[in-house]
């Protein structure tokens, strides 16, 4: 794996660069593990998200629809609304922009958005979640997070710092890699290793 000089010495370029590189790699890891394993690991991680949804209670928690083999924990997302939590799911509004959320719950109505990516069809219920489920391309040891590089997390958290911020991960894709100038760290970091 290709592996970053140090962060101190790196312009901004080189960090897109070496970003690039790496989470072009890490996409590539991600395709290629193994269904079976793929939907072992899921099953762990729903237990551990609502494992901690248990413990935590938040009143919202923001969710995804995956795309490109993310980590697919929708089997938990019926468990998580059947405590009395409010899912949401993120809507990109424009790029450059922080995402929005819409209140959301398992068996409304579905359409795919510009990028392929399924959105509620009705979006009359704007919110701000309490947390954010985020999927990660890769994550490094400080709990920051490589995505596909559109920055929609990072703006989203920045407009609220009070949100719980957790990332969702296979465990194979830790890499080390530097921070960027806007990145900002996960609370806690979801893999399906036990902690």
């Amino acid at each position: 794996m290709t592996q970053p000089t140090s962060s101190a010495h790196l312009t901004t370029i080189e960090v897109i660069d070496e970003r690039r590189t790496l989470r072009n790699y890490l996409l590539q890891q991600r395709r290629v593990i193994d269904p079976a394993l793929r939907t072992l690991w899921n099953n762990v991680l729903a237990t551990k998200l609502l494992q901690w949804c248990e413990q935590v209670r938040p009143t919202s928690l923001a969710v995804y629809s995956p795309i490109q083999h993310e980590p697919d924990l929708t089997a938990s997302y019926s468990q998580i609304s059947a405590m009395g939590i409010q899912l949401a799911l993120p809507l990109v509004v424009a790029k450059n922009m922080p995402l929005q959320f819409v209140a959301w719950q398992v068996g409304d109505e579905m359409v795919s958005d510009e990028y392929g990516i399924a959105v509620p069809l009705r979006r009359e219920k704007i919110l701000k979640p309490e947390a954010m489920l985020i999927p990660c391309v890769g994550f490094n040891a400080r709990h920051f997070r490589l995505g596909y590089g559109g920055g929609f997390y990072d703006r989203s958290l920045a407009v609220a710092p009070q949100t719980w911020a957790i990332g969702v991960a296979y465990q194979c894709l830790q890499s080390e890699f530097s921070e960027g100038q806007h990145d900002i760290a996960m609370h806690l970091i979801l893999t399906e290793l036990a902690t």
